[in-house]
């Protein structure tokens, strides 16, 4: 395994000056006040909908929990949750590496305490040598993206980093192993730190001085004094809740786009009179589902996931589309998911948070049916985000797609097209229909209306979104039968190709 670098330089521990301790009676009054002072916030954390989430990294034995515990004591516990994030599970392994912090985060108004997280995640690779500095690299990456997605879509982040000197952890340390009621507080990784202490010491500065920014920045706490500890971190909570109040309603800068991106056509321009004889598309439905699904038994053996996102018109055949597909399937190893408006717990997070919790395991297909694209076609339209929200959806939506296929999973998207005439003559068969009219709704007609509107608007999403790790595929689908069986083979082709580059890379 290649080693990480330390390269030095101007680095946040290497740098930092201790903070004074204040005197015992004024350590005691500003406790006084910070505790009061976050017990008010917390009311008008709710009535704002501020999502807060607290990360509380650091030193084994540095007293993380012990500050945790006292914080809490001055939030009602209905407003608040706390989660200590221990080495990943085997199911959790099967995800992408931000998944189980993404399912973490805050409803609107909430807070959520996480005693260690992605730091400590991250940084254990690279002390144990299980990840290189490439690996490490693009690990960061994905940290910045998140905690960045997270500040731009109103979260307030804070990041407290717990430190103590090599003396302090080594006479924690024996304090503990001495009483027996405390002996078990002390594993491996609290001596193994201490007997690499300045090993230890550069990864962790490195990774602070890697992910600190304006938005969320680092706060190291002294944390050599407890009491001392809770006041650095109740009143730089308190500063950081009153000023994510105030700006609560600034707009965010819009980032450009740094991902590589190919050309595709717009609406107007694709042709839709391809069609298949009945004959044609029985004969390559059988051959290209039997394929399939002998592909579906190796994608599980080379625990490889797959995403098959579906957006479309109105009655332009998503359904049966799909159908096809999952007719060639292992029914244990798919799901469809139908994404309708957001339930209220999901309006209450970020818009990708229940993209995150619906995600595949490895060796698993997820198919969705409507999906984080809604952003920049539904929401945009009918007004349910800002315009800020929408135009920054488009780089948040590529990082996402990113982070899949740096997960290695196959990321297949489809538009499903067809024509004005065509949608009009099935909107008109399912409404005259008894047994087809479930299929047809007011806002199927409202939505019609817009066409227009919606056609700039996919035009848009297509051009921006159309990433060479996660490019679109437009189904000609005035003929169904031929969208399907394009579908099919896109979908063969694309986990043929994800099969043979493992094997390449083995």
């Amino acid at each position: 395994m290649a080693e990480i670098i330390y390269l030095g330089g101007n680095y946040m521990l290497e740098n930092w000056i201790k903070p004074q301790i204040p005197e015992e009676e004024e350590l005691d009054e500003r406790l006084h006040a910070a505790r009061s002072k976050l017990s008010v916030l917390q009311m008008q954390i709710k009535e704002h909908g501020l999502p807060v989430l607290v990360l509380f990294e650091g030193w084994g034995t540095a007293g993380k929990g012990s500050v945790l515990g006292k914080v809490i004591k001055n939030i009602d516990p209905r407003f608040f949750k706390v989660a200590t994030m221990d080495e990943p599970t085997e199911e959790e392994r099967r995800k992408p590496f931000l998944y189980r912090y993404f399912v973490k985060i805050p409803a609107n108004g909430k807070l959520e305490f996480l005693d260690s997280g992605w730091m400590d995640e991250v940084v254990k690779d690279v002390l144990h040598d299980k990840i290189g500095e490439k690996e490490y690299k693009k690990k960061i990456e994905s940290v910045k993206r998140f905690e960045r997605q997270l500040t731009d879509n109103g979260y307030l982040v804070m990041k407290f980093f717990f430190q103590i000197s090599r003396k302090e952890q080594k006479k924690r340390i024996e304090v503990l192993k001495e009483n027996k009621d405390t002996r078990w507080r002390v594993s491996g990784d609290e001596d193994w730190q201490n007997k690499h202490y300045d090993k230890c010491m550069h990864v962790f500065d490195r990774y602070l001085n890697d992910t600190n920014s304006p938005a969320d920045p680092w706060y190291i706490v002294d944390a050599k004094n407890r009491k001392w500890a809770e006041l650095q971190v109740l009143e730089t909570l308190v500063s950081g809740i009153e000023t994510a109040l105030k700006n609560s309603n600034l707009a965010v800068p819009l980032l450009q786009n740094v991902f590589p991106l190919e050309k595709i056509p717009k609406l107007s321009e694709i042709s839709l009179d391809k069609e298949l004889s009945e004959e044609e598309y029985k004969k390559e439905l059988k051959n290209l589902q039997s394929k399939l699904s002998e592909l579906h038994n190796r994608l599980y053996r080379r625990k490889i996931p797959v995403v098959i996102a579906y957006e479309g018109w109105d009655a332009a055949g998503k359904g049966g589309n799909i159908k096809r597909i999952t007719g060639a399937l292992d029914p244990r190893g798919f799901e469809v998911h139908p994404i309708a408006s957001p339930l209220p717990n999901e309006k209450a997070r970020h818009y990708l948070w229940r993209f995150w919790n619906r995600l595949p395991k490895t060796g698993h297909i997820a198919i969705f049916d409507r999906t984080w694209y809604g952003r920049v076609m539904v929401e945009r339209l009918e007004g349910f985000c800002s315009e800020n929200e929408w135009q920054r959806a488009y780089n948040e939506i590529n990082e996402f797609e990113k982070e899949l296929s740096d997960w290695g999973a196959v990321i297949i998207k489809f538009w499903v097209q067809i024509d004005k005439d065509t949608q009009l003559a099935r909107f008109e068969e399912r409404q005259n229909t008894p047994e087809k009219q479930w299929k047809i709704t007011d806002e199927d007609w409202r939505n019609r209306e817009k066409w227009d509107l919606y056609e700039t608007a996919v035009n848009e999403m297509l051009k921006k979104t159309n990433t060479t790790y996660a490019p679109w595929h437009v189904l000609e689908s005035n003929d169904k039968k031929y969208a399907r069986i394009k579908a099919l083979k896109i979908v063969i082709d694309a986990i043929e190709a994800a099969l043979e580059n493992k094997t390449d890379k083995k």
